[in-house]
Order: C-alpha cells, then sequence, then structure tokens
C-alpha cells in the first residue's frame, strides 16, 4: 500500500489568496492576522463575511475588545467595510447581529494609503516651514535687542571731548596771552625773585614785575603784603 505524503489539495477550497501589497502599507501584525481571516472567512463572489468578535478573537488569540480595536483601524485605513446587522430573537424581538464585513478590493486600498502619505508629507513639510520661519524670526529679536538705540539726555546730546592735546594746546595758548597768572603760578614766581635777591640764581635777561596779578584773589603788591606781615 503506497502512502501519498503530500495529497492533493483543492486551491479553491482548501487555501485562499492573500495579497501582496498588505506587506508594504505600513500594517502591524495584528492587522495582517486580522485581514487574513477575514479573506479566509469571505464569500468569493460577494467578498463579504459576518463573523462575530468572539469567533475571530478566538481564531486569532485576541479578547473581543482587541478584535474591535483593530477592526476599527483596518476600516479607517480603507480595506474593510462594515455595517451592522439586524437579527430576530425566537420571541421576534429585533436584536443587534454581528457585523458584516466587505472586503474592498486592493487598488483602492493602495489609492488611500498613497493619499495618506502625501497628506503627511505635506504637514511634515508646513510643520518644517513653520519652524524655520520662528528660529528666523527668534535670532532677528535677539539681533534687535542687542542693537537697541540709545536715548539722549535729559539736556540733549552731550558735545564730543576734545582730544588731550588740543585741550593742552589751548590751555597754553590762554596762559601765555593772559597778562594774569594763577596763584600757583604766582608763587613760584615770587621764590625765584626772591632767590634772584639773594644771588642764589643768575637773573641775567630776566625781569620780575613789581606786583604780579594774581587770578581769583585781591590785587596787592608784595611791598603791601610785607607790611602786613610786620
Amino acid at each position: 500500500m503506497s502512502f501519498n505524503k503530500w495529497p492533493k489539495r483543492s486551491a479553491e477550497k482548501n487555501y485562499f489568496m492573500v495579497p501582496n501589497e498588505i506587506f508594504s502599507i505600513g500594517l502591524d501584525y495584528r492587522e495582517i492576522s486580522l485581514y487574513s481571516y477575514l479573506l479566509q472567512c469571505e464569500n468569493r463572489e460577494t467578498y463579504q463575511c459576518y463573523p462575530s468578535y468572539k469567533t475571530i478573537g478566538h481564531a486569532i488569540g485576541m479578547s473581543e475588545n482587541t478584535v474591535a480595536k483593530y477592526v476599527r483601524q483596518l476600516e479607517e485605513k480603507g480595506l474593510i467595510y462594515t455595517e451592522p446587522t439586524i437579527m430576530q430573537s425566537k420571541d421576534g424581538k429585533p436584536l443587534n447581529g454581528n457585523l458584516l464585513y466587505t472586503i474592498r478590493p486592493i487598488p483602492g486600498v493602495l489609492e488611500a494609503f498613497y493619499e495618506r502619505q502625501f497628506r503627511q508629507a505635506e504637514e511634515a513639510a508646513a510643520r518644517y516651514r513653520a519652524a524655520e520661519l520662528l528660529k528666523k524670526s527668534n535670532a532677528q529679536e535677539r539681533c534687535g535687542n542687542g542693537k537697541r538705540r540709545r536715548r539722549p539726555p535729559a539736556g540733549g546730546f552731550r558735545r564730543r571731548e576734545k582730544p588731550q592735546a588740543a585741550r593742552q594746546e589751548k590751555s597754553l595758548a590762554l596762559f601765555c596771552a593772559s597778562p594774569a597768572t594763577s596763584a600757583r603760578s604766582a608763587g613760584s614766581f615770587g621764590r625765584l625773585k626772591l632767590a634772584s635777591l639773594r644771588g642764589e640764581i643768575s637773573t641775567d635777561g630776566v625781569s620780575f614785575p613789581q606786583s604780579p596779578v594774581l587770578q581769583g584773589f585781591s590785587r596787592m603788591s608784595y611791598s603791601k603784603k610785607e607790611e602786613l606781615n610786620e
């Protein structure tokens, strides 16, 4: 008796086809499991099936709440379409039945996937442009704060001070042109005259005024000062 290890099976009865595109449209492995089970249950003519959450969860190892969650995700991504059904009890009362699943054609699924990708790319580009504009505006504000103009003083703008050499030259010209001397220079001048009278310093070619004028003091000759000192 011969034994055939690989018995022949009908491709229509014992197998079902899964589109290759479901592995390239960003599906989760649980979504792929659920979609494959619905493909296995669907009617080949109407492309519809109506298994319950409990039946699906028992087949692919999920709870009913988890099955409901991934059913909604498949519907949002355009792979299936669900419709509520109504059934009657023995008493004739209407009851909510299982959902009726319709497997949508894969070309429409791919078109919806590409539209989502394009929309996400546009949103990412818009966010990038907004971030660049915000960054540029912040940089301009920082530059503007660093170059803020100073306010003028209450009395107006101050005059620019002249260089030190010009000030010294002006003060020297005023000193040489004025016949009067300051208190400090007058004191030095008097000491120089007294030393010349004593013979300690030669005074050839140098004339001493009899009464130098002091700025800021009353005009008084040396003779009067000597009389006051006596």
